[in-house]
């Protein structure tokens, strides 16, 4: 079953200048959010804004915040000071006209097994105006069910399950879509399926909010992120911007290792990088057996690789390999595991 496609790294925090989405396209914006729990600090002045139409990642690790604030934008909980707004509406003073805008899945989607998957939206859509059986049909296919949805709940993979969960939160045409983890029990095609149904959403104007552990697959789908750890944001910014701030590897293989290594480090700019600090793809160090990895500049490489043959030093092979968003995440956070 497929998805349907129908019609401080220094990346500043980004503040709408009065939590007003009428005059912009600020679909969510948080301003310097705090929240204490027994006097202790869980979230410390975190800010951002969501656009219409964009995908935006949240990435945390265990501990960092995250459910915490995915809890504070859906009034779960209360924040201990600064704003929330939806659309325009304060979450804490305006809840209801705030949270008829979104859709959310916070944790696993919690379903009644006993029910068939049609009879768990026919539930949900009592909850909320204007929600008929053309509507439900609508989500339905959206999300692929067509021929699963009138079979008991307790049937479903954990997968399936995800995919009504979906359903459930598209039902009130949200303008924005808060997914936690929404990849949980999905197989690698499953999982590309879902990166092309967020995206048509987003295209379609839809802003969605979406944490996962699966970095690699955030940084394929999303337009900006944001980097939490122990309550405070390290970065917030386009992906491609963070990670062309983080810099590239340069890999080099040599036939005299030695000699390599030791030019390398007689040269300015050029930064061997201990095989402790290599976040680097294990299977492209093994493809290049004694490869010594190098932080320096690209315009540097043509230089170096005139210096090593003039040296008498034979090159085998030189790579440069860029940045990905896990490298910068265990970078930022310092090894920490995400949620």
């Amino acid at each position: 079953m497929a998805f349907a496609a129908k019609e401080p790294v220094e990346a500043k925090a980004e503040t709408s200048s009065n939590g007003s989405a009428g005059t912009s396209e600020i679909v969510l914006s948080v301003q310097a959010v705090t929240k204490k729990i027994k006097g202790r600090s869980i979230i410390r002045g975190i800010s951002f804004d969501i656009k219409a139409g964009e995908i935006f990642g949240f990435l945390g690790p265990n501990g960092s915040g995250k459910t915490t604030t995915i809890r504070m934008l859906v009034d779960l909980i209360r924040p201990t000071s600064g704003e929330i707004y939806i659309c325009g509406n304060n979450v804490q003073r305006e809840p209801e006209d705030a949270l008829r805008h979104v859709g959310c899945i916070v944790e696993n989607p919690e379903m009644y097994s006993y029910l068939t998957g049609w009879e768990n939206l026919e539930h949900f859509a009592r909850m909320q105006q204007g929600i008929d059986a053309a509507r439900i049909a609508e989500v339905v296919e959206i999300v692929g069910m067509d021929n699963r949805i009138h079979d008991k709940v307790k049937t479903y993979s954990l997968g399936m399950r995800q995919r009504l969960g979906i359903a459930q939160a598209l039902l009130g045409r949200p303008k924005l879509l808060i997914l936690d983890e929404p990849t949980n029990g999905l197989d690698p095609k499953g999982i590309k399926e879902l990166r092309e149904f967020i995206r048509t959403l987003a295209e379609q104007g839809m802003s969605l909010f979406i944490s996962s552990h699966l970095l690699s697959e955030i940084q394929l789908m999303c337009d900006r992120v944001a980097i939490i750890s122990k309550g405070e944001l390290l970065a917030v910014g386009a992906v491609e911007e963070l990670l062309s701030q983080r810099g590239a590897y340069v890999i080099w293989q040599f036939d005299q290792r030695e000699a390599g290594v030791r030019l390398l480090s007689e040269m300015h700019d050029v930064a061997i990088v201990p095989e402790q600090e290599q976040h680097i793809d294990e299977s492209i160090l093994a493809l290049l057996p004694g490869a010594v990895v190098t932080s320096m500049p690209p315009e540097q490489i043509a230089g170096t690789v005139e210096r090593m043959t003039r040296a008498g030093i034979g090159i085998t092979a030189v790579q440069k390999v860029a940045p990905t968003l896990e490298e910068l995440f265990i970078t930022m956070t310092e090894g920490d595991v995400v949620e």
